[in-house]
């Protein structure tokens, strides 16, 4: 239990300056976690409202322990009433992110749903995709000496598997790409946000009629097994569908981006270090780690508190704002020596970048295989490079992803190896069709 002795406040607690939607916190991430913890471990901010804001790793850890106290859920027939998500401020009202914004039990029904789609056996079968597009992208513009990191290369990539995984055709991540990204990056207070709330509006109607075609020619994937599901004991209505897929959209296109591109210019910036790592590819797997410690691509969640309560020693009222981050625990000098330097084979390292508790993320272990698989196919064909810094941009608000915007990459013109990203796409295309061919076939004999 944290002794609240060491912080001694009026009113039951401290107040901050602090918004991590600011320009100050995205400047200033590793600064300002250190500046909070130290003064305490749980504070309070005036902005949007009102919140507390939870930096270190054990109170954010006891938190996420107690979902009965600490809620997810989302109401969208109220937007105004008690329970308003996992955002601050939530930007998407009548909008959910599915099962991330719901409690157990029946939150915990929708992971037995997905999780035989995202189990380590499952990855198995993507790994080949993930690694033809990769290449497949890259022998687009090899020839060039140019290209940007995030628009044609780690934006493309993992939408395309999120669509394999789905059972949607591939070519519909262009469909999703602006609106994902754009949700995510786009500071509450931007006058550009109504046109990124109705971007996502439109969206869902999009998946609303995907969701209606495959009731009639359903396909191998998450969407068809969420057709066939029961949760809570009753069929899922489109609702609880549409949600779900909103949600695997948004974990899968936004997530593995902002890392990936994360990583691929720190690497650019620390070349003793990327000459390490190409030397010792069994060093990938602490990289990884490492780099998702210190990267943090989602920054923490909301919660709301239930009841009047004492959790680590800490007071909190019902109706009460919390935000749990993720990221400057990773920074909690406590379970993390030096903790503003990467050290590729940190250990232990039980970071908290997936989420902690019953909402710990549900991909990870295909988060960690397609950073890897795209991270190493890259730099196998690219191992000497630059960041043209003119063009590079980070999302104007990091207070949700701690994401790129661009990154334009220059390197040495090299050789085609392979078909590019449109042949590519009508190859795998075909397979992943001749594949719902057979299974249909095999299920209509059976």
């Amino acid at each position: 239990m944290t002794d609240t002795a060491t912080c001694p406040y009026e009113d039951g607690r401290i107040v901050v300056d602090f918004d991590q939607h600011s320009p100050d916190y995205q400047a200033n991430m590793a600064e300002r976690s250190h500046e909070l913890r130290g003064k305490c471990p749980v504070t309070w901010s005036e902005y949007h409202g009102g919140y507390w804001v939870v930096t270190a790793l054990d109170e954010v850890s006891a938190m996420y322990k107690r979902p009965d106290l600490f809620s997810a859920v989302k109401d969208t027939v109220d937007p105004e009433g008690m329970f308003r998500g996992i955002q601050i401020p939530d930007t998407q009202p009548q909008v959910t992110a599915g099962f991330l914004e719901m409690d157990p039990p029946v939150q915990l029904d929708f992971r037995r749903v997905l999780n035989p789609y995202l189990s380590p056996a499952a990855m198995e079968k993507w790994e080949p995709l993930i690694r033809d597009f990769t290449h497949a992208c890259i022998d687009d513009v090899i020839e060039s000496g140019r290209f940007d990191f995030v628009d044609d290369l780690v934006n493309i990539v993992p939408a395309i598997l999120t669509m394999a995984m789905l059972g949607l055709p591939l070519s519909s991540w262009e469909v999703y790409c602006e609106p994902t990204h754009a949700m995510v990056y786009t500071p509450p207070d931007s006058p550009d946000l109504p046109r990124v709330q109705q971007m996502g509006l439109n969206m869902v109607m999009d998946l609303m009629g995907a969701v209606a075609a495959a009731r009639d020619n359903p396909r191998p994937g998450i969407i068809k097994a969420l057709l066939d599901a029961e949760v809570n004991g009753e069929p899922l209505d489109d609702a609880g569908i549409i949600g779900t897929v909103f949600l695997v959209i948004g974990g899968g296109f936004d997530t593995t981006t902002a890392f990936t591109s994360s990583v691929w210019r720190w690497l650019a910036e620390h070349p003793d270090q990327k000459a390490r790592l190409l030397a010792d590819h069994a060093l990938l797997d602490s990289a990884t780690e490492e780099f998702l410690r210190y990267f943090s691509p989602s920054q923490g969640d909301a919660r709301t508190v239930t009841q009047d309560c004492e959790v680590a020693g800490y007071k909190f009222s019902k109706g009460d704002r919390v935000l749990l981050s993720f990221a400057m625990p990773n920074r909690d000098p406590k379970y993390f020596p030096e903790p503003d330097t990467v050290q590729l084979d940190r250990f232990p390292n039980r970071h908290a970048a997936f989420g902690l508790g019953n909402h710990r993320c549900i991909g990870s272990n295909i988060a960690r295989m397609q950073f890897k698989t795209i991270m190493w196919e890259a730099l196998q064909r690219i191992p000497d490079y630059a960041i043209d810094y003119d063009g590079t941009e980070r999302y104007a608000t990091i207070g949700v992803i701690n994401g790129n915007k661009h990154m334009p990459t220059v390197f040495e013109p090299g050789a085609r190896r392979g078909p590019g990203l449109a042949e590519t796409m009508i190859l795998w295309q075909a397979r992943l069709d001749d594949e719902a061919e057979t299974e249909a076939a095999a299920a209509a004999g059976s």
